[in-house]
């Protein structure tokens, strides 16, 4: 079996003076007090602090330990991702001709990264209300221009959820480490079973297990019945789903706490946003509890971070895998940096986050090109895929189906996939780098960010033209797509 030799990732300079100096008044601190926590010189603080010499790692992470804020907040991938956000949106025909370059949306972010972020807050309610806008109008119309019983609605909070959830990278400590303790209590070897969590519901919260035929087909998978002391679960369901469920229970009744605090600390602004982060939070510490952080980084290692041998490891089914992995990143003890999407066959993107420094389409469509569309054809096999993004970095990209049937005849089966992937430099350490030419750029398949924020020029795929250019319709020739971008 052939191996690919792959180079250590360097670490990269990181100016983040204002973000630290605003970190440090905000929290009442001298230089010379702050500098004394770092174990460096004041003078040394103040050129960091003016951009005049970068965070090295070490300090980066001191910093996020003295200051209690997450290692990521001072990462180049954090500012990276706020700059390719506030320049795709400065692409929008609102704001007229003219673009803003990367140089300058960097520039934006390193001299006001809040103001960027609140930019990118305004435009995606300017964004949420001009869809509720045509979607209102268009009911209006098909109602033959009555405005009765139309509300509007705020915008949707998955959005904001998202970007607290990307602003932690995917990763939330504590409730990590809890889930790990528990599993440890439950099972030594790091396997957890429907056995073990019917014992623990059964004797701590006086709940038992009943699996339940024709929920499926009703739409509902798990019914807690507390007045009872019962839990429903799906009959029908798959063992992996009906196990994550009782997962998922176990955290709302054991860390309801934990969950309180960490959804107080994001300052999510809405009720439903925090009903959601909830939910994320209560599925999060599900899969930490059946994939137990050290056991299963330690398994995913050895076996090169093989997804189908995880699952018949773990009990857990190939999503769940998939978003496990997505979230090791413990400082100190990190896994591979992966980035996670998952869609429907109808392009709505469901679930995304990022470890690493791929580009999410934050306002427009995702990529034709990417094997995550191309897993729908193919449903049930794994797709591996080399993709290179316009600003040169290429991806190890490993997409499935993960539909399942809908419990009856008539039901509609709900038609999913999922995307996980990572940066080649670390791709040589997983199974599905064997037999890849990692390094020639004539096996990348061109990828991007969705149409309108894609600028590649000679993309035959593309179905709109990027926001942020102009187009040049010929009347003598024409193109595989009817129009020229202009550079």
């Amino acid at each position: 079996m052939k191996f690919v030799k792959t180079p250590q990732r360097h670490d990269s300079k990181v100016f983040a003076g204002d973000r630290l100096r605003r970190l440090r008044l905000s929290r009442g601190l001298s230089q010379a007090a702050l500098a004394e926590r770092l174990g460096i010189s004041p003078s040394y603080l103040s050129q960091m602090e003016a951009d005049l010499r970068p965070l090295t790692a070490r300090l980066r992470r001191r910093a996020a330990e003295r200051l209690g804020v997450p290692e990521g907040l001072f990462g180049e991938e954090r500012d990276q991702r706020l700059a390719d956000n506030l320049r795709e949106a400065c692409g929008d025909a609102l704001f007229g001709k003219g673009t803003v370059s990367m140089e300058e949306a960097r520039a934006a972010v390193r001299a006001a990264p809040e103001v960027a972020d609140r930019f990118l807050t305004l435009y995606r309610a300017y964004r949420a209300l001009s869809e509720q806008h045509q979607e209102l109008h268009d009911r209006i119309a098909a109602n033959g221009g009555s405005g009765e019983d139309f509300a509007v609605v705020p915008h949707f909070p998955y959005d904001d959820v998202g970007e607290w959830v990307q602003s932690r990278n995917n990763h939330f400590d504590r409730l990590d480490r809890a889930a790990e303790a528990l599993a440890e209590r439950l099972s030594p070897d790091g396997v957890i079973t429907q056995d073990h969590l019917a014992r623990h519901l059964r004797d701590r919260h006086g709940i038992a297990i009943a699996e339940t035929p024709g929920l499926l087909a009703q739409g509902t998978v798990w019914r807690l019945q507390r007045r009872e002391g019962q839990l429903l679960l799906a009959k029908e369901a798959a063992p992996a789903s009906r196990l994550f469920w009782m997962a998922h229970v176990v955290a709302l009744l054991d860390q309801r706490a934990l969950v309180l605090a960490e959804i107080r600390a994001a300052g999510l602004a809405s009720a439903g946003a925090r009903a959601l982060a909830r939910i994320g939070l209560a599925n999060y510490f599900a899969g930490a509890l059946l994939m137990p952080y050290e056991p299963f980084l330690r398994e995913a290692e050895l076996l090169r971070y093989d997804i189908e041998q995880l699952q018949a490891r773990f009990g857990a089914s190939f999503e769940q895998v998939c978003h496990r992995l997505s979230t090791l990143q413990r400082p100190g003890r990190p896994g591979i940096p992966f980035f996670l999407v998952k869609t429907d066959i109808a392009g709505n993107v469901l679930k995304r986050s990022s470890a690493t420094r791929f580009r999410f389409a934050r306002f427009g469509g995702p990529c034709p090109l990417w094997n995550v569309y191309r897993a729908f054809t193919q449903p049930g096999r794994v797709l591996v895929q080399v993709a290179r993004t316009p600003d040169g970095v290429a991806y190890l990209s490993i997409a499935r189906t993960v539909g399942r049937g809908g419990g009856a005849y008539l039901s509609r089966p709900r038609n999913v996939a999922v995307v996980i992937g990572c940066e080649i430099d670390y791709a040589g350490r997983t199974v599905y780098a064997t037999g890849l030419d990692l390094r020639d750029p004539g096996f990348h398949d061109p990828i991007g960010p969705g149409c309108r924020a894609c600028e590649r020029t000679d993309c035959r795929h593309r179905a709109v033209p990027p926001a942020s250019q102009s187009i040049d319709v010929g009347s003598l020739e024409r193109g595989v797509v009817p129009y020229r971008v202009r550079t």
